[in-house]
């Protein structure tokens, strides 16, 4: 069910064609697809603000086929999916020609409209070039969601003169994500430069000290910096739903570009 039909629902009981028993039944329902070894949750639109978005790694091909299409079916909305392989993207390409593959974020997306656009911005930042995928998976997902999304990529503290000479970008942004590996400062640096929010990516680049990840998550968690959360290791997806969702709540209503 999404809002259309809600709001087809609200008019016939306005008009008298069905009774409030029957408008309740309906919307208390929480409404999914049952495919056996998965549950599509077309509520969630709804609930949330955002469709479900399928996490490639670890299911089947068929799983993922069966998943697709059932979405594809179902409505005709933009369908993202993480942690994607070229063998899920070309799987994907044998139920629709809509689809688009980023292999650098690992992202796949059956794209049905065109993204909307936020007045306000994200922008996505990182320490290192190597930080980059978990980058893209951010600011995909940021864009898929309906946002305009900047890019400042390779300003690391090694070099902080890049970063400085970059800060009219760095305050023009609603939403800042910092994606760093190694001991994870960026996060800290950016936090005390900005009166914004920063949502700090912590990424498994580093050195074995770095223990995959685990120093800069721990430095970003411990951060000085005021305005600063933390997503777990590597989790682009999660750090660009978020600042999905705090950019679009201070957007205008309505003022898309």
């Amino acid at each position: 069910m999404d809002k259309n039909q809600i709001l087809d629902l609200l008019n016939k009981f306005k008009n008298d064609e069905i009774s409030s028993d029957t408008v309740l039944e309906d919307l208390k329902k929480f409404p999914y697809g049952e495919l056996g070894y998965a549950k599509i949750d077309h509520h969630r639109g709804i609930r949330t603000g955002y469709p479900e978005v399928i996490y490639c790694q670890g299911k089947s091909l068929e799983h993922i086929k069966g998943i697709v299409k059932h979405m594809v079916e179902e409505k005709n909305v933009n369908i993202l999916g993480t942690r994607a392989n070229r063998d899920v993207y070309q799987a994907i390409k044998e139920i629709t020609s809509d689809v688009e593959y980023n292999e650098l974020a690992k992202t796949v997306i059956v794209k049905k409209e065109e993204y909307k656009k936020t007045k306000n911005n994200i922008l996505v930042v990182t320490g290192g070039t190597a930080d980059i995928p978990v980058a893209e998976e951010a600011a995909i997902t940021a864009e898929v969601l309906g946002n305009t999304v900047e890019r400042l990529y390779d300003v690391g503290v090694a070099g902080l003169h890049r970063l400085l000479a970059n800060t009219d970008i760095l305050f023009k942004a609603n939403v800042i994500i910092t994606v760093a590996g190694m001991e994870g400062a960026l996060a800290s640096v950016v936090g005390g430069l900005v009166d914004k929010p920063v949502i700090a990516v912590p990424t498994s680049i580093g050195y074995g000290a770095n223990f995959g990840g685990v120093s800069a998550l721990l430095s970003m968690l411990n951060s000085c910096a005021s305005g600063v959360s933390v997503v777990n290791i590597d989790n682009g997806f999660g750090a660009g739903y978020m600042a999905s969702m705090i950019n679009q709540m201070s957007d205008e209503k309505g003022d898309r570009k």
